[in-house]
């Protein structure tokens, strides 16, 4: 850790910890969803060629959300967040609200929301939004039928990419959860953060494909790992 520098901890977090709650990963079924592939779903040239097709797969997304609920992982989270205030973030590769709901504040959506819309138009987002219902105008140009999920799609840059970067580079400890180590740029956090001195740990149900890069290696459920390591910290995960 750099001399003088000040504690602060940066989770990130991905489909591991949503599904606990029953939500969808978005590699369910092998990587198919109707026999495509995600990569021909989630792309702005699929968009543009089979828009119907694209509607139906986040409508799909969207409905496997909408009646999920936090899980103890969450609950925990933000716990955590509470205990050490201004000095932790929390950034999600999930699309889904279940941090919303369970109750984090400093939290930054990598991947977007699904339960937002995206103007074509003039790039205004929001919601909540029913993809079921396509033809609402953009509430802020009034434009019709012309937004998109909010959500990052391949090829695309993630959001918040500054604020997470400079984070990495505050933080004295780092946690991945529930995350595979595939995705970039994800799966370069914690290269970055230990870089800068970061104490690094890992809480994942397989072995993520980065994992020789963390310090610490927690194997199981996100929620029950969780669990005994907010219990051992006592309330500060800076002393653990």
């Amino acid at each position: 850790m750099e001399q003088g520098k000040s504690d602060f901890l940066v989770v990130l977090t991905g489909a591991g910890v949503s599904a606990e709650s029953k939500v969808p990963t978005f590699r369910s079924n092998g990587g198919l969803w109707q026999n495509h592939r995600f990569e021909d779903l989630a792309t702005p040239s699929a968009f543009a060629r089979d828009p119907k097709l694209v509607w139906d797969f986040y409508r799909w997304r969207q409905d496997g959300v909408k009646n999920a609920k936090p899980n103890r992982a969450h609950e925990i989270l933000v716990e955590i967040e509470a205990a050490h205030k201004d000095n932790f973030l929390l950034v999600t590769q999930n699309v889904d609200n279940l941090h919303e709901q369970a109750g984090s504040k400093n939290l930054l959506h990598l991947h977007g929301e699904i339960m937002k819309g995206r103007c074509l138009s003039c790039g205004a987002t929001w919601g909540p939004i029913d993809y079921h219902n396509i033809d609402v105008p953009c509430p802020n140009c009034q434009t019709s039928k012309a937004w998109r999920p909010h959500i990052v799609w391949f090829g695309e840059t993630p959001f918040f990419m500054e604020e997470i970067q400079a984070a990495l580079k505050r933080a004295t400890l780092f946690m991945a959860i529930g995350t595979s180590g595939v995705v970039y740029p994800a799966a370069q956090f914690v290269h970055v953060a230990k870089g800068f001195g970061a104490k690094t740990i890992l809480v994942n149900l397989d072995a993520a494909d980065n994992i020789g890069v963390f310090d610490q290696v927690h194997r199981g459920n996100a929620s029950e790992c969780l669990e005994k390591i907010w219990s051992d910290a006592k309330g500060n995960l800076f002393q653990n």
